[in-house]
């Protein structure tokens, strides 16, 4: 049996199918399991309708960026419908999809507009973005770095997904939240609300600086201050509700914070008091000699320390916070700020495969974020050896339901798009009416 012109990949076994990404791989993902239908209708936003109120141009002034084989890029690629969009992939076998801005006219005809010399191609919708990388807490996991992970560094992903996604739901009012595995070493988060699309840059700007905690470049070696005589609420909230218990329970012993010289230096070079520093250090080297286990020398350790800086009888300037800070240099989401302060930034799409990794960019249910495990992730070959396992139709359009993908795919529709949709069909309906009793009115007068 033949693929798109491919040579089906005869395998009895699923686990027969060689690991990797390629071409050949990638064909077959496109042209048999990719989500066109859904994908397409999310950034549709309600306006493929035939709603009266519907923009029928909203959808192909949205630029998506085509990374091809040998890191050939395709910048403002543009569609008009669902069917071009896979047409394109399928044609082109991008490695890398990027979704980009809607912008003021097609990303594609750009360059007719700029002869014109006025300058109307611009951003003027996007989605409220946040990008988080594990390879950006480096200094504070000793188990991994760079890219690779495991399952006792990636609960730092799980907390970012936490404190962001339940700060933006409670302190903003927005609703529709997409979380994306990037399928290597970190997440995506994609804010659909309306009010959030509509942000300007100083806005999004602003947005990204209430989540700003984590401050200061290599140099700097404090890098959380935390200022004032009370915790900002948000801040109390997410310390209380989520990062003071991960870091005693989970991230001190799995990461073996103070188990070292080298690593308890680090949490000493926090205190702003080098007596204070200096009093615990001589403390901790006792510890060393004293007959507490290695299982055992971080939590008391940790303990030492809090007791000290929270007994009251240091009276210097900073102590006061010291713990909290240093709970917050740990574990507190580390933001790729530019990113989120401006529309124009490119953002890898949902369902797309990682070519280093060959794993799916699935979406993390925030609720359960817990049980996300990125070591487990499907592969692209994966993929194809239960399709082969199964056997598909050439003419189906859900083949997807016959493998793995099946759950991230109803996810992404029951969870996020049907919701999404429902609410951009009320706002239609809303503006259109608004803008029918606005023009009854003008008559009227």
């Amino acid at each position: 049996m033949e693929i798109d012109g491919q040579q089906q990949l005869k395998v009895e076994d699923p686990a027969a199918v060689p690991e990797g990404f390629n071409a050949d791989y990638l064909r077959v993902y496109y042209g048999k399991l990719f989500p066109y239908g859904d994908f397409f209708k999310w950034l549709c936003y309600g306006n493929d309708g035939k709603h009266p109120g519907c923009d029928q141009s909203y959808v192909g002034c949205r630029e998506f960026s085509f990374t091809l084989e040998n890191d050939i890029y395709l910048r403002f690629q543009s569609f008009d419908s669902a069917a071009e969009l896979e047409s394109s992939i399928k044609e082109k076998c991008p490695f890398k999809i990027d979704i980009g801005p809607v912008y003021s006219v097609d990303p594609a005809k750009r360059h007719a507009y700029a002869q014109s010399g006025n300058n109307v191609f611009v951003p003027v919708e996007r989605e409220l973005i946040f990008d988080i990388d594990i390879s950006d807490y480096d200094d504070v996991r000793y188990c991994c770095s760079g890219a690779d992970v495991c399952s006792d560094c990636w609960p730092l992903m799980t907390i970012a997904i936490k404190i962001l996604d339940t700060s933006l739901r409670d302190d903003f009012g927005f609703n529709h939240i997409l979380w994306v595995y990037s399928g290597r070493r970190g997440v995506h988060c994609w804010v659909c609300d309306s009010k959030a699309r509509k942000l300007s840059n100083e806005q999004r700007a602003a947005v990204a600086d209430y989540f700003r905690v984590y401050k200061g470049g290599e140099n700097t070696l404090k890098k959380v201050s935390l200022a004032g005589p009370v915790l900002h609420p948000f801040l109390a909230r997410s310390y209380t509700d989520v990062l003071e218990s991960f870091f005693e329970d989970k991230l001190l012993l799995s990461q073996q914070l103070c188990a070292s010289e080298e690593r308890c230096q680090k949490m000493l070079d926090l205190i702003p008091d080098e007596n204070v520093a200096s009093e615990l250090h001589d403390k901790w080297q006792g510890n060393r000699r004293s007959s507490i286990s290695k299982e055992d020398v971080n939590a008391a350790r940790w303990k030492q320390l809090k007791t000290t800086l929270q007994s009251g009888k240091h009276k210097v300037q900073g102590l006061r916070r010291c713990v909290e800070e240093i709970v917050f240099s740990y574990t507190y989401p580390r933001l790729d700020m530019e990113v989120s302060k401006h529309m124009n930034h490119l953002l890898k799409a949902p369902f797309c495969i990682h070519p280093k990794t060959g794993r799916v960019c699935v979406p993390i249910d925030p609720n359960n974020c817990d049980d996300f495990d990125p070591t487990a992730v499907l592969t692209l070959s994966q993929l194809l050896g239960e399709l082969n396992a199964v056997g598909f139709q050439t003419d189906s359009e859900n083949n997807w339901e016959r493998t793995s993908l099946e759950k991230s795919i109803w996810f992404f529709r029951t969870s996020f798009l049907q919701p999404l949709l429902k609410a951009c069909k009320e706002e239609l309906e809303s503006a259109y009416n608004a803008k029918l009793q606005q023009s009854k009115n003008s008559l009227n007068w």
